[in-house]
C-alpha cells in the first residue's frame, strides 16, 4: 500500500494557503507514489508534514518552514529513495 502525506496547519495563522501549495508540489513530484495527501487544520502554531506516522518537518523543531527542495527530498527518502527529482537533486 502506497503511504499517504498530512499536513497539519494553524488555520488561525493564516497558514491554509501555505498548507494547499506544499499540498500541490507533493502532488506534483509524487501522484505515482502517495496513496494521498490530506490537510488537516490543527493547535496554534502547528505547520507539520508527515509521511504516514514518520514526521518530516514540524515548524517548532525546524525554526521555520521548509523550502519544496528540502521537503521533496525528505519525503523522497522515505517513499522512493531511487526517485530522480531532476534538477532539484542538482
Amino acid at each position: 500500500m502506497k503511504p499517504g502525506i498530512s499536513i497539519y496547519y494553524c488555520p488561525g495563522c493564516r497558514w491554509l494557503p501555505r498548507a494547499c501549495w506544499m499540498a500541490q508540489e507533493l502532488l506534483e513530484t509524487f501522484s505515482e507514489s502517495v496513496e494521498s495527501v490530506a490537510i488537516h487544520p490543527a493547535e496554534t502554531g502547528t505547520f507539520r508534514i508527515l509521511v504516514g506516522d514518520v514526521v518530516v518537518w514540524d515548524r517548532r523543531e525546524e525554526n521555520g518552514f521548509p523550502q519544496p527542495k528540502e521537503l521533496k527530498q525528505r519525503i523522497r527518502d522515505i517513499i522512493a529513495p531511487d526517485k530522480d527529482l531532476g534538477h532539484i537533486d542538482r
